[in-house]
């Protein structure tokens, strides 16, 4: 066999487990409720239970598909004969699911995939006598590549590239090309060259004048996640193709509405022969296209077009403390519809709404550096604690979690990374606060060992005298507080405040176990180790977490933050000092900041930095926003991460402005479990030059 041949061969046998893979994750999500499904499990020799988050994935996936395939239904339910072609279809049950639910009536389902994939499911199908009693005795017996043939189901056999076989092959199952079609594509097209899969959009086009093409696949290769996805496809030898061309919605529905024109070479009216020629010099006859064409990120269907009762039944399904990795890959997938025919116009998608926000860019971007020490981790807390020392304690990194604390030390030669001996265990910990206090030492409060597990009470921590080489004293003391404290919670804030002369920290916002997202706060003397009431007037910031706070003339600038709908937050708001207590008063930007949550905040020189992020705006992704608090305007800066040589992921990881003087940024550990692609970690520390943002 020659090179080539058994290079594709290896690739295609490559794209063919990732049904297997995807069956199998499918399935482990309708165990747990997520969708209803009872004949997945026949198409799977061994279950295997996922992760939440890669449950959520499938179930956003699965309600984005059904979402369009029984508005499609709805839409046609008059029409005497309507019909789903599945390109691709693998071990997909919908089918059977749809014949089970009455869904059917009048309606032939095709799919259509490799031959050893057909094969192999029609010998499940036959094999298996659910499967079998679901299909209704066909017109002709099957032939050829059509592996199954019943009255309502044909499973045929055929490489979807092959546009010539397909197209004999439909016509030979039955396929009516006048009759109303859903066109399916669920992960599919994408692991086509770019020049086939253009081929089969247009060519679906052309073959069905009344259909509505539905299609769902991965967008964003270019920032951090998006290049971890896309790492994670070639290692299985299968190459998201598309996403050079088309890599973002924009660029999908100009490919679908520009898809017929852009593919002529020669029209016969006009003598144009140019495959780039423009729309207007081409002739009606050669626009052939699709007409109508929405396509939505996952962010928005989920959040848009899943009703709030049915998302907090599947977010009370598993603990899940797993936000930003869940918005990243919904920003990152999309599910399309597009149309020809006015009944199939119908059938599409809501449009979605234009964003409110969006970022208002400097020219100007910040210069990132690598700073040469291993140090990674999830979750962490940092403070600094004298200039040039930073401590981090908790966190996870791919050891595992564990009671792990460090220095961060500068001296002349740069940053060097040293093991610290606590007097007392820390525990293991996750999202956590570190919080300096003016008198010295740190307070380290909440977080959590698992999301069924917040930590409870406060610990001090300071720094102690050199230990072994290497190595430093942590003097860790538990601290025994007085009065009614907060709630346990993790992903809140802990900030220094001033109150009638005296320091205090204030609590605010988080999670718990029981609780989406809080909203109340509380006041530890420190000095007392009292929890106390201080008065707070004004409207109080609604609940949230993964916010930031910082300390600022006495009181506290808060920002951001998920609410409890999952939905990110702008600001800021202000906790100013009064004469009786505090008060809190909005602070009304312009141009407005795009919200977001787990990104981490500094005040310098009366201006708010807000540093990385998520945020569900198309844009990118966020580097430094600056809010000037007096003037209130607002301007994000981009970074230049072109010396960091493995992805930037800046969500879950801590930040120190280590000198304002020099205005020069200390990003620690950082990344996430990236869907079913692999957990990634920022491998080393970097610093960001403000200068520019001065």
């Amino acid at each position: 066999m020659p090179t080539s041949s058994r290079k594709k061969q290896a690739k295609d046998s490559a794209v063919q487990g990732t049904n297997d893979s995807s069956v199998v994750s499918k399935l482990s999500a309708a165990a747990r409720r997520y969708f209803h499904d009872d004949f997945l499990r026949h198409f799977v020799c061994k279950e295997a239970r996922r992760a939440p988050l890669i449950n959520r994935g499938y179930y956003v996936r699965w309600k984005a598909v059904d979402f369009c395939v029984r508005r499609f239904l709805h839409v046609t339910k008059n029409c005497p004969m309507r019909q789903i072609l599945s390109l691709g279809a693998g071990f997909d049950s919908a089918y059977f699911r749809l014949h089970a639910d009455g869904a059917l009536d009048r309606a032939v389902v095709f799919e259509v995939d490799f031959p050893d994939v057909s094969r192999r499911k029609a010998a499940l199908i036959a094999s298996n006598v659910t499967l079998r009693d679901a299909l209704q005795p066909g017109s002709a017996p099957p032939a050829g590549p059509v592996h199954v043939s019943s009255a309502q189901y044909r499973l045929i056999g055929v490489d979807v590239r092959e546009e010539t076989r397909v197209e004999e092959a439909l016509g030979a199952a039955g396929l009516d090309r006048a009759a109303p079609t859903l066109i399916l594509s669920e992960v599919v097209l994408t692991y086509m060259e770019t020049q086939s899969s253009d081929a089969v959009i247009s060519w679906a086009s052309k073959l069905l004048p009344q259909s509505l093409f539905v299609m769902y696949e991965q967008m964003h290769p270019g920032d951090p996640f998006g290049r971890v996805m896309q790492n994670h496809f070639l290692k299985l030898n299968s190459t998201l193709h598309g996403l050079r061309r088309y890599p973002d919605a924009a660029a999908q529905r100009r490919r679908f509405l520009e898809q017929a024109s852009a593919r002529v070479t020669t029209c016969a009216c006009l003598g144009v022969v140019s495959v780039y020629a423009p729309v207007a010099l081409r002739c009606g006859l050669c626009l052939q296209g699709w007409e109508q064409c929405v396509c939505l990120d996952m962010n928005h269907f989920y959040l848009g077009m899943v009703p709030e009762e049915e998302r907090r039944r599947v977010e009370s399904l598993e603990p899940f403390d797993e936000y930003e990795e869940w918005h990243q890959k919904c920003s990152h997938y999309f599910i399309l519809t597009a149309s020809r025919g006015s009944l199939m116009a119908q059938a599409l998608l809501p449009p979605a709404p234009a964003a409110s926000i969006g970022p208002s860019w400097s020219p100007a971007a910040l210069s990132v550096r690598l700073v040469p020490v291993d140090t990674e981790g999830l979750g962490m807390a940092s403070t600094s604690v004298s200039p040039g020392q930073v401590l981090l304690t908790g966190g996870s990194a791919r050891g595992g979690r564990g009671p792990v604390a460090r220095i961060l030390l500068r001296d002349q030669e740069g940053w060097r990374s040293v093991s610290v001996e606590p007097t007392v265990d820390l525990g293991v910990r996750l999202y956590h606060t570190a919080t300096a206090l003016p008198g010295g030492g740190v307070v380290v409060f909440g977080g959590r060992s698992s999301p069924l597990n917040p930590i409870r009470g406060l610990m001090r921590v300071t720094p102690d005298a050199l230990g072994p080489p290497g190595t430093r004293k942590l003097c860790v003391e538990p601290m025994v507080c007085t009065g009614d404290p907060p709630a346990p919670r993790w992903r809140h804030t802990a900030t220094s405040v001033s109150h009638q002369g005296k320091s205090f920290l204030f609590v605010f916002g988080g999670k718990n176990e029981s609780e989406a997202a809080l909203g109340d706060g509380g006041f530890l003397s420190v000095d007392q180790q009292h929890w106390t009431e201080v008065p707070v007037e004004g409207a109080p910031p609604e609940a949230r977490h993964s916010h930031s706070a910082c300390s600022h003339q006495g009181g506290v600038v808060v920002f951001g933050g998920l609410d409890r709908r999952g939905v990110p937050l702008g600001g800021p708001a202000v906790l100013r000092p009064t004469g009786g207590g505090f008060c809190w008063e909005r602070v009304e930007v312009r141009p407005p900041v795009v919200p977001r949550y787990s990104h981490s905040a500094h005040v310098m020189a009366g201006r708010l930095l807000l540093v990385g992020g998520v945020w569900l705006h198309p844009d990118g992704v966020p580097g430094v926003a600056v809010i000037d608090l007096a003037a209130r305007s607002s301007l994000e800066f981009r970074l230049d991460t072109s010396s960091v040589p493995w992805p930037l992921m800046l969500h879950s990881f801590c930040s120190e402005l280590t000198d304002p003087e020099e205005a020069e940024l200390l990003l620690v550990g950082g990344g996430g479990n990236c869907f079913s692609f692999g957990t990634h970690f920022n491998l080393q520390p970097v610093t960001v030059d403000l200068r520019a943002a001065a």
